[in-house]
């Protein structure tokens, strides 16, 4: 299984796989946010992106305020720069989003370790699914996200999942 941690795995995938990997880089991201213990997830570090996928980034702080004013600190500057406070399952969260040389990047930062959340472990299952399942099956994602369904979803379609696929997705047995 691929080593999310350490986005060395970017460098021989995809173009956009080497695009992102050259950003984070070369802009340091990932480094500057290393007391946050960050880690690339979404679609482009499984192969499933499309065309207007983001970077999308998650953190753990231990206190919201020192997070939002590194974030600021780094990232203000960047074009189209928001952030801001959301709760999102009980949990105080703080998202920031930016473009950087052509990236969508967003920046989600909670009390929880990057590891045990929902964007990780979501995007762990679904890189088991792809693997577990021929080129077509990956193709379909996909083609379903181009039509504007959100990745969860388009898995929970492809798997036949009913309720909430987000939730029924942490429970699938692959």
């Amino acid at each position: 299984m691929t080593d999310f941690k350490n986005i060395s795995y970017l460098k021989t995938g995809n173009q956009k796989q080497k695009s992102a990997f050259e950003l984070l880089t070369k802009n340091k991201i990932l480094e500057n946010l290393t007391n946050f213990d960050p880690i690339l997830v979404g679609t482009i570090p499984i192969n499933i992106d499309i065309e207007n996928s983001d970077l999308d980034i998650i953190c753990c702080f231990e206190n919201k305020l020192d997070f939002t004013e590194r974030i600021k600190e780094l990232f203000e500057k960047e074009s189209h720069f928001a952030i801001r406070e959301i709760v999102i399952n009980n949990e105080e969260s703080v998202v920031a989003n930016f473009i950087i040389e052509g990236f969508e990047v967003e920046i989600f930062g909670q009390n929880i370790p990057t590891e045990l959340q929902n964007g990780y472990k979501h995007m762990i299952i679904e890189d088991k699914i792809l693997h577990s399942r021929d080129e077509n099956f990956r193709l379909e994602v996909i083609k379903l996200k181009k039509s504007g369904i959100k990745t969860e979803p388009a898995f929970g379609l492809l798997l036949g999942l009913k309720g909430n696929v987000y939730e029924e997705l942490l429970a699938y047995k692959i």
